[in-house]
């Protein structure tokens, strides 16, 4: 390759390389970390626990469902992503009426929120969320940017007592007005990730997913 060939070529390589830059960051963003926490009844003896079914007075979603004979896509995905996760965890769902251990409900939203730091990378190359845990005055210098956060909240419900036994929440950025397949899942694996409880565990904690 000659000379003039190479300088003609080096533009090009340049624009490459600023384009996979590009696409990492892009990916560091949408590729979220999750915030979970959780606290639960300490009285309660989470291994009884061995039938689960869906609470019966369910409200509905953000997007309107179930309603009609029908489920929202995001009804759906958190019904999926949660029936999963527990089957694994060797839970048995069963229909309300079937007398089960534990009622399992759902909320779920997304809002529009904005953060205040210093660049839009966190100390440790990641994007930096906060979720409110009182360390993001640190990199507060005025730079101010928008976002949509995902919350999904999961209610445990002893059954034959009628009262709230464990309780477990996960925010995440998301990238539209609701959440993805992919996103719950990553946010239901996370917040799941705590049960069941354990007494001298921390029931908060901060969780990575790629």
């Amino acid at each position: 390759m000659n000379r003039i060939s190479r300088f003609l070529l080096r533009p090009l390589a340049y624009s490459v390389l600023g384009l996979s830059l590009l696409l990492g960051a892009t990916s560091c963003t949408t590729t979220a970390r999750v915030g979970v926490t959780s606290d639960y009844d300490h009285s309660v003896n989470f291994r009884a626990y061995r039938t689960w079914a869906w609470y019966p007075q369910q409200r509905s979603d953000t997007e309107g469902g179930p309603a009609q004979g029908y489920e929202s896509f995001l009804d759906k995905r958190i019904r999926t992503a949660v029936e999963q996760q527990l089957g694994s965890k060797g839970l048995t769902m069963v229909e309300a009426s079937a007398n089960p251990d534990v009622f399992v409900a759902y909320s779920a939203r997304v809002e529009d929120k904005q953060r205040a730091v210093g660049s839009p990378y966190g100390p440790y190359g990641y994007p930096y969320y906060g979720y409110g845990y009182g360390y993001g005055s640190l990199y507060n210098r005025g730079y101010v940017t928008e976002y949509k956060a995902g919350t999904l909240i999961l209610d445990f419900v002893d059954a034959s007592r009628k009262e709230l036994a464990w309780r477990g929440q996960g925010q995440a950025q998301v990238d539209n007005q609701t959440i993805s397949e992919a996103e719950v899942q990553r946010i239901v694996t996370s917040i799941l990730g705590n049960y069941p409880p354990q007494d001298g565990r921390p029931t908060s904690s901060q969780a990575y997913r790629e």
